[in-house]
């Protein structure tokens, strides 16, 4: 027991060592000259409110204080922006001064490795030089047929589990979901004969699914890791971590610590294993003759499907020796490729699944369109409903569907996966601001000062929905937003049907949105901020909102749903509910549900003639 009890007083003095090197180091003088909410804990302040009290709590502290707003948290005051100016400066024009912070890199270069989010400077950059190629629009035409047997698979699925009088089932769709998107980053991305859709997860898939719900869970942790890296040699660091994970520690959070340290060393191992399973094959066909090597479509062998492993890797051989990057830079990318395609599309789908459930008309509108466009791909032939018709869409067809193309931009704006983000100041600097915010003494003012290391927290919710930029609607779901407005009698000679439909003429331009007076957000997609902008905006969003198209296409062209309408056996009828924290979460609201576990309860049925418009 006593050697127990020294080695838990070696942990502590080691934490308190770490937690007063973390407030030592960081600025804790409240100069921050910025109004802001009041109310918080005398320590660790208000900040972590933005992350438990949900996403209206979020918009409303932009829409009282204005676009930059002073929180305060236990390592300083935070600055909460969502004004476009300032983040124009932030991530485009100054955005050296604004690097991510230390928390952010160092922990995930101990998860995932040196790839794109955990670099900077001019590995970063080196970094994103080679890679943009990788998602260009050619290269996800090819990837397109690697993800439509999956989408195809999932509404399979779907449809042998409901019966056969045409009636409906309930079924929780997350999990499906979460699956789908877990093989098409595995096989669309690495390469990997993931199949989790009909089979058990295998221990590296099972641990890809785990690592966001686990990395949540240390949020609050993660400003102590890179104190400890600095402050620690490898030597001390690694026995750290093998004393708080050792097995006898019973509390919940040494529990959580032990399993997240089994996933990491998991997804590490299995991801080296792929890796050098695909630089072999690479060596190998590259010592062959021409004489030798089989017939290839694209650079690949006939039959094999390309990944994005095989672009990246193939793009790395073929650059100058100063512009390669190390095999531990290419295993980097490659986990980081496969965690960010993951839970955020998974979380972008089951939204915009659940939206199309909330909203019939919709539904039967992108059904229709699909449809339409089926048939026209096939010049008006038919098709059975055992084929795969979308195997006739092709990835300019699919990614040009026009009100498929609004339910995903539409959701992707007011429900961002990742609803912030951070960037730590790393010279004194005045930001000048779009609109005016106000001082401590509630004054208005046009810029504000941030001094070295203090903590920008990017309002990426706030900013897709600031009223003067995306009108008083802002926080309503709109598809009809992104199309042409509706064309009448008056104006185009053509009646608007009597049940209210509108009749858009494929004259009419799409609206450019997100642009008021030529104010606009400094986003990648589209004027919002979902994936960010300039040189750390997200690299792979056209994969994502490709696999998004598909997968959405497939379950709307063979399934109708709708939100749970029975009674349990107490009376209740479920209510999902989503959660924000590190992601949105869904869960069914008490006393139908628990309130905590990931769901989406939807019931389902075969489509029919009358679900069509």
């Amino acid at each position: 027991m006593s050697s127990q009890v020294l080695v838990t007083s070696g942990i502590g003095f080691l934490s308190l060592l770490a937690l007063w090197k973390t407030l030592c180091g960081s600025s804790r003088k409240p100069n921050l000259d910025l109004d802001g909410p009041k109310e918080g804990h005398w320590l660790i302040g208000n900040v972590r409110k933005i992350f438990e009290c949900g996403l209206d709590y979020s918009v409303k502290l932009a829409e009282q204080y204005g676009g930059a707003v002073k929180l305060t948290s236990l390592y300083g005051d935070v600055v909460y922006l969502s004004d476009p100016l300032a983040l124009y400066h932030v991530i485009i024009k100054d955005q050296h001064d604004f690097e991510e912070p230390d928390a952010f890199i160092v922990n995930n270069k101990i998860i995932f490795g040196d790839g794109l989010i955990a670099t900077t400077g001019e590995q970063h950059r080196k970094q994103r030089k080679l890679l943009n190629p990788v998602f260009s629009t050619s290269n996800m035409r090819e990837l397109l047929p690697t993800l439509q047997p999956i989408a195809h698979r999932l509404t399979s699925i779907v449809v042998s589990k409901l019966p056969d009088d045409g009636s409906y089932r309930e079924i929780d769709v997350l999990s499906l979901l979460s699956r789908s998107a877990l093989d098409g980053v595995c096989q669309a991305i690495l390469g990997y004969p993931s199949n989790t859709l009909d089979t058990e997860n295998d221990k590296y898939t099972e641990a890809l699914r785990n690592i966001s719900p686990m990395i949540s869970k240390f949020l609050y942790f993660r400003p102590i890791v890179p104190v400890v890296m600095r402050n620690f040699s490898s030597y001390w660091t690694r026995k750290l971590v093998n004393l708080i994970t050792m097995p006898w520690i019973p509390t919940e959070l040494m529990k959580d610590a032990r399993e997240m340290r089994r996933i990491v060393e998991v997804m590490d191992s299995g991801s080296k294993k792929a890796f050098a399973e695909k630089k072999a094959a690479l060596e190998t066909a590259a010592t062959l003759s021409p004489t030798n090597v089989q017939p290839e479509v694209d650079g690949l062998k006939s039959g094999r499907r390309k990944d994005m492993m095989d672009i990246m890797m193939k793009a790395n051989s073929a650059s100058s020796s100063s512009e390669q990057l190390t095999d531990a830079e290419l295993l980097g990318q490659m986990n980081v490729m496969v965690f960010a395609g993951l839970d955020t599309t998974t979380s972008a789908l089951s939204r915009c699944i659940y939206l199309l459930a909330k909203n019939p008309l919709a539904q039967a509108r992108l059904r229709s369109e699909i449809r339409d466009a089926i048939k026209s791909a096939q010049e008006g032939s038919s098709f059975s409903e055992h084929d795969n018709p979308l195997l006739h869409l092709s990835y300019d067809a699919l990614i040009n569907l026009p009100f498929l193309d609004a339910i995903v931009r539409e959701t992707l704006r007011l429900y961002p996966s990742l609803p912030y983000m951070c960037r730590k100041v790393h010279k004194a600097t005045t930001l000048p601001l779009q609109f005016p915010a106000r001082s401590s003494s509630g004054a208005e003012i046009s810029s504000i000062v941030v001094d070295e290391n203090v903590l920008i927290v990017i309002n990426i919710l706030a900013t897709n929905r600031n009223r003067t930029i995306w009108g008083d609607d802002a926080n309503e779901w709109k598809p009809e937003r992104w199309l042409p407005s509706p064309a009448t009698k008056d104006e185009l000679g053509m009646d608007v049907p009597s049940d209210g439909v509108e009749v858009l003429s494929s004259k009419l331009p799409a609206p450019i949105l997100g642009v008021k007076d030529g104010i606009k957000y400094p986003g990648v997609y589209s004027n919002m901020m979902t994936f960010l902008g300039g040189s750390r905006s997200c690299i792979g969003f056209k994969f994502a909102e490709m696999e998004m198209k598909q997968i959405i296409a497939a379950l709307v062209l063979r399934l109708h749903f709708v939100l749970p309408t029975d009674p349990d056996a107490n009376g209740h009828i479920k209510e999902i509910v989503w959660q924000l924290k590190a992601f949105h979460t869904p869960v069914v609201k008490p006393p139908a549900g628990d309130g905590v576990s990931p769901t989406v309860p939807l019931k389902f049925r075969l489509v029919q003639e009358e679900d069509f418009m």
